[in-house]
């Protein structure tokens, strides 16, 4: 019989469950598409019921369980921490203790209760790594190298906040460890908090939004000044320092002293859904700046402590794709990987593969030149059936295709005309990205594509990028990159011969008037600073979306296409038809396409529904 460990993550962020079979990788999905609670942190029990569902494993023929993290070692942090900066923190820690005290103190006992729902858990044993081994586990072993350097950087974990490691085959050794309450992690989300997002979701707003700054400014340099000077001492190898009379983490219930942060800036935090002022664009692209040398320091300290010549990264800090981008370019490694679901759903690959690797030392086996995450495609997928009797339920008016290529041409005739489609094809993603299984697609040339998609369909603040998808073969054609991008996690330039030349002061006139300038032949995908958050589509792993794009490049002459994640702001992405058919009515979607099936918005009855239904979904 074939060895299973069941992967974890749960209580904290992202809950997710993922399955080993023989140490391969074969179903991961996130608690949160399941309940529809975006970062849902509670047990996955869903996604575990999937997992062992996918694969045929009854909970009882499980070898073992890998929960991501050790609850102790995170329970003596808060210990520890409250105590060395007593009397501070006493409102924080009344608040902290009985839950912790009442519930995750006794983890192994809170497990085992949530197992036992699955099956009798009495007989299978369950695993702790830490947190940045489940972190580095999940970015090295599903990596195509034999051997890299490996960087782990988040916000916190048990105390590390930053590692960096050396993986050789099976074994992985843990080199260098920043700890709490030192993060580069936490830094940004600080930033994150004080620019009027929201922490542990916001964070890729601040990135989006650092490019609104001016370079040029004298606030610009001010403000990265005063980051450098007073909040954070940055060391060669790229550890840092924080100021901690800057920051009520550690023991309060906000992330910084908000007081002191508006003496030291001169401006106030920023009101969330309030306009945003070139003072806080300039604030966001600042702190990438830091952020980005930081990273830069730690990848160089890396490559010198391990000799290697390959770098795989995880833990929230690398979905930072513009960070991953210029570590790119600087050319210090030969190979780079990135965990796609580099954030804490992503520790439950890891908290896996370590139990696999480390615990029961089984050899590992390189698949050439590929990694070990499918694309990615680790979740649910869903039959003709299954949209059919969706359909019924709605009464919604279809289109069945049974000739695919048909379809393509249909739907990729429908984008080139300005259209904005919904498209669920086969098995969902696992990670934070949208890789065209369960995606909202329009075309990359239209001018008023973003506007659309961003006000209309996914009704989230108007200055938010999107991202490219692109046939693998040609994505030298449109970006200046020379490898591929599977999972959405490099930002790179588009080439110099689609760059249309910015106007005299640019970076004086209203974000929205620079936002609408056309920078390229490709507005839809082109950020602010000429750069695009790729990716890239392969036909091995998904060869239906695959053909759409080669079909709208016959079409258009372009093999590239707006890819967008399918679900409005504040909702996870949709999992099951009736997910996609919901958020396809509630929107300004014109057609939708599930699997075989394409629908037309004009064709489809009223969705009857009670209230508003934009309360159901919590702004992120």
């Amino acid at each position: 019989m074939k060895k299973a460990i069941l992967g974890i993550s749960a209580y904290y962020h992202d809950s997710a469950a993922a399955l080993l079979l023989d140490g391969e990788i074969v179903a991961a999905a996130q608690e949160e598409r399941f309940t529809r609670k975006k970062h849902d942190s509670s047990f996955p029990i869903s996604a575990c019921r999937y997992v062992l569902q996918e694969t045929g494993i009854d909970f009882k023929d499980l070898s073992a369980v890998a929960f991501y993290d050790k609850p102790f070692l995170k329970f003596e942090r808060l210990l520890e921490t409250y105590h060395a900066f007593a009397p501070s923190g006493f409102t924080s820690f009344l608040s902290a203790m009985p839950v912790w005290i009442k519930e995750k103190l006794f983890m192994r006992r809170l497990l085992s209760e949530h197992l036992s729902e699955l099956g009798d858990s009495r007989k299978v044993p369950v695993f702790y790594p830490e947190h940045h081994l489940s972190h580095a586990a999940s970015a090295f072993y599903p990596s195509p190298f034999e051997d890299a350097a490996i960087v782990t950087v988040d916000g916190v974990g048990e105390w590390a906040t930053t590692t960096i490691s050396k993986g050789h085959g099976k074994n992985i050794e843990i080199l260098k460890e920043l700890q709490f309450p030192h993060s580069i992690g936490l830094l940004y989300s600080a930033f994150t908090y004080y620019t009027g997002f929201t922490v542990n979701s916001g964070e890729y707003k601040l990135m989006g939004l650092a490019p609104y700054g001016n370079p040029d400014a004298q606030r610009t340099h001010d403000f990265k000044n005063k980051i450098v000077t007073e909040l954070v001492d940055i060391r060669k190898d790229g550890s840092v320092v924080l100021n901690m009379d800057y920051f009520d983490y550690a023991t309060g219930l906000k992330m910084v002293n908000e007081a002191k942060w508006e003496k030291l800036f001169g401006i106030p935090r920023r009101p969330a859904e309030s306009d945003i002022s070139q003072a806080y664009m300039d604030m966001a692209l600042a702190i990438q700046q830091v952020t980005e040398d930081v990273v830069m320091r730690l990848v160089c300290t890396a490559r010198q402590l391990t000799g290697s010549k390959n770098l795989v990264l995880a833990g929230g800090v690398a979905l930072n794709c513009v960070a991953n981008g210029k570590i790119l370019r600087a050319g210090i490694f030969d190979g780079m990987w990135i965990q796609p679901a580099a954030g804490d759903a992503g520790g439950a690959v890891g908290a896996a593969y370590a139990v696999w690797y480390i615990r029961d030392g089984n050899e590992r086996h390189l698949n050439g030149d590929a990694d070990a995450m499918s694309g990615s495609y680790l979740g649910p997928e869903f039959s003709d059936k299954d949209v059919y009797r969706t359909l019924q339920k709605y009464d919604a008016k279809a289109a069945y295709y049974d000739d695919f290529s048909r379809l393509t041409a249909d739907v990729a005739a429908r984008l080139a005309e300005g259209n904005v489609v919904g498209w669920l094809q086969g098995r969902m993603e696992f990670g934070p990205r949208a890789l065209g299984g369960r995606s909202i697609l329009g075309d990359a040339r239209n001018p008023e594509m973003q506007k659309k998609l961003n006000l209309k369909i996914k009704y989230r603040e108007g200055f938010r990028p999107f991202a490219p998808s692109v046939l693998e073969e040609d994505i030298g054609d449109y970006f200046d990159i020379d490898r591929e991008s599977p999972y959405m996690l490099l930002v790179a330039p588009i080439r110099e011969d689609k760059k249309i030349p910015l106007p005299e002061n640019y970076h004086d006139k209203p974000l929205y008037e620079r936002l609408y300038f056309l920078r390229s032949d490709m507005p839809a995908i082109t950020h602010i600073d000429y750069s695009a958050r790729i990716q890239s589509v392969s036909r091995k792993t998904n060869p239906r979306y695959w053909d759409l794009i080669n079909e709208f490049k016959r079409q258009t002459g372009y093999g590239v296409i707006v890819n967008t994640s399918f679900n409005v702001r504040g909702e996870p992405i949709v999992c099951t038809p009736e997910d996609a058919y919901r958020c396809f009515m509630r929107t300004e979607m014109d057609y939708l396409v599930l699997g075989n099936y394409v629908l037309d918005k004009k064709d489809q009855p009223a969705l009857a529904e009670k209230g508003d239904w934009r309360s159901e979904f919590k702004l992120d």
